[in-house]
């Protein structure tokens, strides 16, 4: 740990740099999958997904600098490297080889959903080891994944209820 005048005691500190390092790792690998979506979506609706791909694209890697940033900031190393990614991500891989817009877009979904899970749970642990600030900032990036979220699911059909007999 570098020298700081953060107010935080040191041995939160750490644990929050090893949680944000954590959750870096993911960031890094979701953009990198956001990218695959993005080049190698195909489908009426391509330039549109195409489109929304890199947007999401560019969201989370957003997320990934708040992410260094606040490690940096508590006097830690952020661990962005794509080597440490690969050993630290907690994503499933992304599957190859896809084209289908469709596909693609429940791919997309299911990466970004289970990104905003391990966010929430980061709030909580952030919360529990006393690092209010970090929860602020997993609560702000869990906001931004809802929304991306949001934005992708939006290009999938609803499901449609058939009315019922009789009314």
């Amino acid at each position: 740990m570098q020298k700081t005048h953060n107010t935080l005691p040191e041995e939160i500190r750490i644990q929050s740099v090893e949680l944000l390092n954590l959750n870096l790792a993911a960031a890094i690998d979701l953009h990198a999958q956001m990218k695959q979506a993005h080049w190698n979506v195909r489908g009426p609706g391509f330039i549109a997904i195409h489109e929304l791909f890199d947007k999401v694209s560019a969201q989370v890697e957003d997320f990934s600098d708040l992410i260094a940033e606040r490690a940096g900031g508590l006097g830690g190393t952020a661990n962005g490297t794509i080597q440490i990614a690969v050993k630290q991500s907690y994503l499933n891989p992304y599957p190859l080889g896809i084209a289908d817009e469709l596909e693609h877009l429940f791919a997309v979904s299911n990466v970004l959903a289970a990104f905003g899970g391990s966010i929430i749970e980061a709030i909580e642990k952030s919360t529990e080891i006393g690092d209010a600030t970090t929860a602020d900032l997993f609560t702000e990036i869990s906001r931004g994944v809802d929304q991306q979220l949001w934005f992708v699911e939006s290009h999938l059909a609803p499901k449609q209820e058939h009315p019922k007999k009789g009314k």
